[in-house]
């Protein structure tokens, strides 16, 4: 025989309240105690600051700039493609540009000073060597301490030089720290650039923001004007080479002529001839590359970005931690769900009453 159990389960809230209700001196010392303890915890807390900067990216120059470098461009039979912009690197992708280790590590060696001014060093060593902890966190620091200590043992001394591609134990934690107070956001409709800055210190707060925020503008520009600053330095070569060519070419000519102003052969007209024509031929040569030279200067420009800052960095006034009386009132709830949860496991045979009767089969 098989039983069938159809039995529910139904909890005597009725009951529960007037547990409850006897049991109140009790569940109020629970709530001043963990009301205390929330208070502790509170305080203990350190204080953070945030600053914000927004700023959105645009394109320099118009297009009218751009029509006329095309039109100089065609005078000259060449070919500008101003309107084309394979850029590789979108807005989108900010956020995972600034996580990179190589835009970590170049915020190392920022200098930072503190609001009292009793900070004044590097921002590696003020996130090695200066950040506030709760008193729950030294046990983990501890532990982490005496780690590296044997660590070190086994890796041997650091030379203190940073390597993005091979970083330390320690670099490597700071730069994941660096990481965890950068927030960097994208609106996909506007492209507006929302960068947020975490810190223990106003002041620090609003210097890194700021320095983060050059630090985005010049990697961009830097991408985008990549291939036409290179284009440019080309250009600079050939046209030091051209006016080389020339100058050879001019003086070779004006040395012959005067070495040869009395004579009339046939020969020598041939052959002065010929050095003029080659002369003319390196000028022409000159006057094309010195052009191309000029277009590749505004070319650079063209594809130079401009930001607008919506919003520039400030130092922050208010500290940005939860409310003190927020977690007090958090720790509070917690006590009386304390008390009620050990309430109902003491009382569970009073408030939980079993209906239905078991069904059998055969």
């Amino acid at each position: 025989m098989e039983e069938n159990k159809s039995q529910k389960f139904e909890i005597d809230y009725f009951r529960l309240l007037k547990i409850l209700k006897a049991d109140k001196r009790k569940t109020m010392i629970y709530c001043i105690a963990f009301g205390i303890f929330g208070i502790i915890v509170a305080f203990s807390i350190p204080r953070i600051y945030k600053t914000t900067v927004m700023l959105a990216p645009e394109s320099s120059g118009g297009s009218s700039l751009t029509s006329n470098i095309s039109s100089l461009a065609s005078m000259v039979g060449m070919d500008m493609n101003f309107g084309d912009n394979n850029d590789a690197i979108y807005p989108e992708i900010y956020p995972d540009l600034m996580k990179s280790a190589d835009f970590t590590v170049s915020l190392f060696p920022i200098n930072v000073k503190s609001k009292d001014g009793k900070i004044n060093m590097s921002y590696y060593d003020y996130l090695f060597s200066k950040q506030k902890m709760a008193w729950w966190d030294y046990p983990r620091a501890w532990i982490a301490k005496l780690k590296k200590h044997f660590r070190k043992k086994e890796e041997g001394a650091d030379d203190g030089k940073i390597n993005p591609f091979m970083l330390t134990r320690d670099q490597y934690d700071v730069a994941k720290y660096i990481n965890g107070n950068i927030d960097c956001t994208v609106d996909k409709k506007t492209s507006v650039i929302t960068i947020v800055v975490t810190d223990q210190d106003p002041l620090i707060s609003a210097s890194m923001a700021d320095s983060v925020k050059d630090r985005l503008q010049v990697f961009i520009t830097n991408y985008r004007t990549n291939k036409a600053r290179n284009d440019l330095a080309y250009m600079e070569k050939l046209f030091d080479e051209a006016k080389a060519q020339y100058v050879k070419a001019r003086q070779k000519y004006a040395s012959f002529s005067d070495a040869n102003s009395d004579l009339i052969l046939e020969s020598v007209r041939s052959a002065q001839e010929d050095l003029e024509n080659d002369m003319q031929l390196k000028y022409n040569i000159y006057t094309q590359v010195a052009e191309q030279l000029q277009l590749a200067k505004a070319k650079v420009q063209e594809k130079t970005p401009a930001f607008t800052v919506v919003q520039s960095a400030s130092v922050p006034v208010k500290h940005s931690n939860k409310p003190k009386i927020l977690i007090l009132a958090l720790f509070l709830f917690l006590g009386w769900l304390f008390r009620v949860c050990m309430l109902a496991y003491k009382h569970r045979k009073e408030l939980v009453h079993i209906t239905g009767e078991p069904q059998t089969a055969e």
